[in-house]
């Protein structure tokens, strides 16, 4: 059934125009018009965009349509958040601060409570950067290939996901990290490579039992993209 809005100074029907995905305008052919905020459905659905480009919806009593709302939702800031650490990696900014605002922006899009960066250094695996752990362990927490389940994913050559990290004997305790304030729960080990070699992993942790998204899983290997570049632009510089 089509809502009627009426006219706030003459209450006739008033017409309805997109103006772009979160705005549509209200006129009156008195001549009164506003602007108002597209409802949820509405801004799912970009006319900028061909039907095809689309995320599926499901129009049924089951929910679905509003897990696909919110799918969107999530997809889109992410997009927005990969722009910006994109922009940030082939900045002039050092490596260092650059990593550091990388596991900040990663974990807060991904809400998890806490996301780190280990680098290879040739003979070990280096905490780089970090969200959520102790800052001073920063280039102190060094793990090997196999060690850890950090060191696990890289020999493995594979992203491991841990629902319950203590029930995992290969999890690895850095005193320096103030982990234990945390109480881990779930852990994700996404192992970075060049070519063949080692070169780093990306570490999502929280506190609660966690499932990562087919989209949130996409969006990890891309941050871990980035994170090569990075570090190679400034290599080469």
């Amino acid at each position: 059934m089509e809502s009627i809005i009426r006219c706030r100074k003459c209450g006739r029907k008033m017409k309805s125009a997109r103006v772009d995905d979160y705005k549509i305008k209200l006129s009156c052919t008195c001549g009164f018009s506003e602007y108002r905020t597209a409802p949820s459905a509405s801004r799912a659905i970009n006319p900028h965009f061909s039907k095809e480009s689309l995320l599926p919806m499901t129009f049924d009593d089951s929910g679905r349509f509003f897990f696909e709302l919110q799918r969107a939702d999530r997809e889109r800031k992410e997009i927005i958040t990969l722009e910006e650490i994109s922009m940030l990696a082939s900045s002039d900014y050092n490596l260092d601060e650059v990593l550091k605002v990388m596991v900040e922006k990663t974990a807060k899009r991904l809400g998890v409570d806490i996301c780190s960066i280990y680098l290879w250094d040739g003979e070990s695996l280096v905490l780089r950067a970090t969200y959520g752990l102790a800052q001073e362990a920063v280039g102190k927490a060094k793990l090997m290939v196999g060690e850890g389940i950090t060191g696990s994913a890289v020999q493995e050559r594979r992203p491991l996901l841990v629902a319950d990290i203590s029930r995992d004997s290969r999890y690895r305790y850095f005193q320096e990290t103030k982990e234990e304030q945390y109480r881990i729960k779930t852990m994700y080990s996404y192992p970075i490579f060049y070519g063949k070699e080692p070169f780093g992993v990306l570490n999502a942790q929280t506190v609660v039992a966690r499932e990562f998204k087919e989209d949130e899983i996409y969006f990890i290997s891309v941050i871990t993209n980035l994170v090569l570049g990075a570090v190679r632009m400034r290599k080469r510089l």
